[in-house]
């Protein structure tokens, strides 16, 4: 007899079981017999300490940041299965994406040293330690999205006010004609690998509110609208070579908005708050799927928000929490996923079936039957009163993931999102 702990690894925790609610209370339109697996979209991003989700106080780069690749992640998971891969690196230039790109395209591990000198990720090493995976991951990537280009023209937030006009035009050029020149090469790396990836790279946003120095504050907004053309240009030369190539434009939600959406005010540091990283990863979504879903974070006394299939879930039963798991009606579940159930008075047991799926649960009974393999559960399925009514309340996450459905969990917005 196997003891169920939990399903898959992101079901960890048991706030995380609360994740097969929204199976349990989805649309009935699922069909009992069609229970092909969806294809898992993909998705790798790559760049500099914005791929990271990097924030001043970040001290460990292996904590959860939730910028905007956490944010494209919720937003892909409202579309279906997704799998998001973050290999961003702190203080990472352009110089240093082409290094890494090569080592990916050959499969080759390079020393944090031959990416680029004195970078001070501490993951670095790791990454490439795991460079053929990283190699199979862009090869069945749906989606590669690029942050990088900050790091190279960020001398001229302190350079910008003692260079004149024409002093600065130059450094511009030259910035950008090096910028041009590595990223068309590291795009073509990755396109190697991946003929069919949809390729989302961003230009850059200019840091600096006006109210800081208005004169360097339009030199530097003439120098980003540089930057953009140079992006546009990137991407429609490498659209002309038959790479699939789009431009997340960025740098106009920021402008006007710089000290709301930067860390520039209060800790002089260039880097998205959490209001910049969503603008962001709006941004992005809309290039990729032509729309952006706002989601909201409960309240700390309300329940988890639920999704299947994209649409956010709400239940008449509240589920309840006991030994680490959640509990929700039965009837709920086979309602919502318009399964089969039969009630066998004699041996007092309900038997879902979904499909070839089967999952028969004991009134009283600490194990449950799934596809006739039997599972220990903390706590047996029990009657809960609800208002005037007893339900019968079974565990979720056993049940949802029994039943063949995607769960993923995401903390930072208390949300669970379930797809067939």
């Amino acid at each position: 007899m196997l003891k169920w702990t939990n399903v898959r690894n992101k079901v960890r925790t048991c706030s995380i079981s609360l994740i097969a609610i929204g199976l349990l209370l989805g649309s009935g339109t699922w069909s009992a017999q069609a229970q092909e697996i969806t294809k898992e979209y993909r998705m790798v991003t790559l760049g500099d300490s914005i791929t990271v989700g990097f924030e001043p106080g970040m001290e460990d780069l292996n904590t959860s940041p939730y910028g905007y690749v956490e944010r494209l992640e919720e937003q892909a998971l409202l579309h279906g299965r997704t799998k998001v891969t973050n290999y961003g690196i702190a203080g990472l230039k352009t110089t240093g994406l082409l290094q890494f790109t090569d080592a990916i395209a050959k499969g080759e591990k390079k020393s944090s040293e031959a990416i680029q000198p004195k970078l001070s990720d501490p993951r670095v090493e790791d990454f490439t330690d795991q460079i053929k995976q990283i190699q199979t991951e862009v090869s069945e990537a749906d989606v590669i999205a690029i942050t990088i280009g900050g790091n190279d023209v960020s001398e001229l937030l302190v350079t910008g006010t003692s260079l004149t006009d024409a002093q600065l035009s130059e450094r511009v050029k030259e910035l950008l004609s090096r910028y041009s020149e590595q990223v068309t090469s590291s795009v073509n790396n990755l396109h190697a690998l991946n003929e069919d990836a949809l390729f989302v790279i961003a230009d850059q946003y200019q840091p600096l509110p006006k109210v800081g120095n208005e004169a360097l504050y339009n030199k530097l907004m003439s120098a980003a609208a540089l930057f953009t053309d140079t992006v546009d240009a990137v991407a429609s030369q490498l659209n002309e070579q038959g790479v699939h190539i789009k431009v997340a434009h960025v740098a106009k939600e920021f402008a006007g908005g710089e000290g709301t959406m930067t860390h520039m005010i209060r800790h002089r540091d260039f880097h998205p708050n959490q209001n910049g990283y969503e603008a962001i990863a709006e941004v992005f979504a809309n290039v990729i799927w032509g729309d952006y879903v706002k989601l909201q974070i409960p309240d700390r006394e309300e329940p988890m928000n639920i999704f299947v299939s994209g649409k956010k879930l709400a239940t008449p039963y509240k589920p309840v929490l006991k030994n680490n798991q959640n509990y929700i009606a039965i009837q709920d579940i086979v309602e919502a996923v318009n399964a089969e159930s039969k009630w066998d008075n004699q041996t007092k047991s309900t038997k879902i079936t979904y499909g070839t799926k089967t999952v028969e649960i004991k009134m009283g009974s600490k194990n449950v039957l799934v596809d006739n393999q039997s599972i220990s559960v903390a706590t047996p399925a029990f009657l809960q009163k609800v208002g005037k009514e007893s339900k019968t309340y079974v565990p979720l996450a056993l049940v949802a993931e029994s039943l063949g459905f995607d769960v993923q969990y995401q903390s930072k917005l208390k949300t669970v999102f379930i797809n067939p």
